[in-house]
């Protein structure tokens, strides 16, 4: 996969998650045991990790969560 494409897919996922009332972060760091460089989705209301909590997720699995 491009790199146009990686970021447009992130980007995806970022539109789906806001459009559920969630935000979608996406890792900065570096990979490590409790941060695989992945997502993670957060509820901004309750300031609490609804999925990937060790930034485990990829943009396909972000997608998929937030639309169900």
């Amino acid at each position: 996969m491009s790199q146009q494409q990686e970021r447009s897919l992130d980007q995806k996922a970022r539109r789906a998650a806001k459009c559920a009332g969630l935000v979608a972060v996406k890792s900065r760091a570096g990979e490590s045991v409790d941060n695989l460089g992945g997502f993670r989705i957060v509820d901004p209301n309750r300031n609490t990790i609804e999925a990937g909590e060790r930034f485990n997720m990829t943009a396909e699995q972000v997608i998929a969560y937030c639309r169900d």
